[in-house]
């Protein structure tokens, strides 16, 4: 199997990082967010889609297409 240098590379740094927090997901997020806004780029925070706006939005595809759904999502879209 091929193995893309960038790719072992981004792997290494993400492994170091969570070793550094004794892979507490808490913590890593927390510095991920510090690391963020001391970057000084412009972020941007969308606003969460409630999941009952989604789940009606997938029956109303199912309807017009026809298909049906499976766990949740619509085969052959």
């Amino acid at each position: 199997m091929w193995n893309d240098p960038i790719v072992e590379e981004i792997r290494e740094i993400r492994e170091k990082h969570a070793a550094r927090f004794n892979y507490d997901p808490v913590a890593i997020y927390q510095d991920l967010k510090r690391l963020e806004r001391e970057s000084g780029r412009e972020t941007v925070t969308l606003k969460p889609r409630p999941a009952q706006k989604i789940y009606q939005n997938l029956k109303r595809l199912e309807r017009e297409s026809g298909r049906e759904t499976v766990s949740g999502v619509t085969q052959g879209l």
